[in-house]
């Protein structure tokens, strides 16, 4: 993004005679974030800025004039898709759908669909074309390290009809294969794990701090608290703990697509 907004953002704080981390205190953000947001290196989300506009008695100026975008996303999302671009390591977990990163054509296009209020066909198309642009961060042979933890739902829920579901489970099985992404299955025999209450990605950067995004119903967040970070990464180094082995993982995708039609 230009940091004219970054840099704009600065002068305002400094006008108010605040230091980073006072604004951070008034705004109930972190001190890293407002480096960050100044830095040019995040976007802030719609609710933050409007707690920094509040904090800087500057209107809504910073809540109007976030940075233009025509990529078509949740607008809760739009902070971690600028942070999915830069990461050197991203660490996936789909509790009920395969995450956008991973998604192809037809499984992304099924899930988007679904979408209350109901949008219309030219916007389907628009979110289905940002969330294919999203996967190319996977064109690069190496970087970014992506792993992806599945509960079983993921594999077992049918998403558009056998046929995608068995070309959704072969393209993450493809993946994997060529040793791009490494992908493990929570199974149901498990039982309840610690990643049941929603979506989780864990992101790590070459030159930041990592920060995750979570996810629920019509609402996302990104969290770079340290402590909030640590706790989400310790409950995802759990459950991958608990997950089936690479091979077995791999095995159960075979097996499963088979059931959905795929032939060899």
């Amino acid at each position: 993004m230009s940091n004219s907004y970054g840099d704009w953002f600065r002068e305002q704080r400094l006008a108010a005679g605040l230091t980073q981390q006072q604004l951070a205190d008034t705004a109930v953000m972190t001190r890293s974030h407002i480096a960050h947001i100044e830095a040019g290196r995040r976007i802030p989300s719609r609710e933050d800025a409007r707690r920094l506009d509040n904090a800087l008695n500057t209107g809504n100026v910073l809540s109007s004039f976030l940075p233009d975008s025509d990529v078509a996303v949740a607008d809760y999302f739009g902070s971690a898709l600028l942070l999915e671009q830069q990461a050197t390591m991203i660490r996936e977990f789909g509790l009920s759908f395969v995450p956008g990163v991973l998604q192809t054509e037809r499984y992304a296009r099924a899930v988007l669909s679904t979408s209350f209020p109901p949008v219309s066909e030219e916007e389907c198309d628009r979110l289905v074309v940002t969330r294919l642009e999203r996967a190319k961060v996977l064109d690069h042979p190496v970087q970014p390290v992506v792993w992806a933890l599945l509960d079983e739902a993921v594999l077992r829920r049918t998403v558009g009809g056998p046929d995608v579901m068995a070309e959704q489970i072969m393209h993450i099985v493809g993946l994997v294969e060529k040793r791009r992404v490494r992908a493990y299955v929570l199974p149901f025999g498990l039982g309840v794990h610690t990643l049941m209450q929603g979506m989780l990605t864990l992101m790590r950067f070459e030159d930041q701090p990592p920060v995750a995004y979570s996810e629920g119903i019509q609402a996302g967040k990104v969290h770079d608290s340290p402590a909030m970070v640590d706790r989400l990464e310790g409950a995802y180094d759990v459950a991958l703990g608990d997950a089936m082995p690479l091979k077995e993982s791999l095995a159960l995708m075979r097996s499963t697509a088979k059931d959905y039609g795929y032939r060899d």
